[in-house]
């Protein structure tokens, strides 16, 4: 597993070519990446219409077929994990998320067997949803 932090710039060694590495030298079926955004826009999180266009938007940039609707849903009785949640089928796999309320964080989670940048998807969401930096795991699944 790699672990990167930045600020979703282009800080990250090598971060442009996970993509082809993953698929050339490591010969790999999947790639999930785990994306936790901090300091996010607390309006953009807590919007169900928002995470929907988000999750289109997404899938638009990385080239993933989506499958069925977004599943977007509003729970947790504890402040502390109360939030949204997301759920997105794709034909190669699937797309999550947590909205965390009381911190303004997002765990985004992508897992393909089609390949695709993790750069991207980390940039793109840090922007999306206005945080300040993030902590990437990417995980090859062979």
């Amino acid at each position: 597993m790699e672990r990167l932090e930045s600020t979703c710039l282009k800080t990250r060694p090598a971060a442009s070519n996970l993509k082809r590495r993953a698929v050339v030298q490591d010969n790999v079926w999947g790639i999930a990446s785990s994306i936790d955004i901090y300091n996010c826009n607390p309006e953009t999180i807590r919007d169900a219409d928002k995470i929907r266009q988000f999750v289109v938007e997404l899938c638009d940039l990385i080239e993933m077929k989506r499958f069925g609707e977004t599943l977007v849903v509003h729970f947790g009785e504890e402040e502390r994990v109360a939030g949204y949640s997301m759920v997105q089928l794709i034909e190669t796999s699937l797309i999550s998320a947590h909205f965390a309320n009381l911190t303004n964080a997002v765990y985004l989670d992508v897992f393909s067997c089609k390949p695709y940048d993790t750069q991207v998807v980390e940039e793109f969401a840090r922007s999306f949803f206005g945080g300040t930096h993030c902590i990437t795991n990417v995980n090859y699944r062979h």
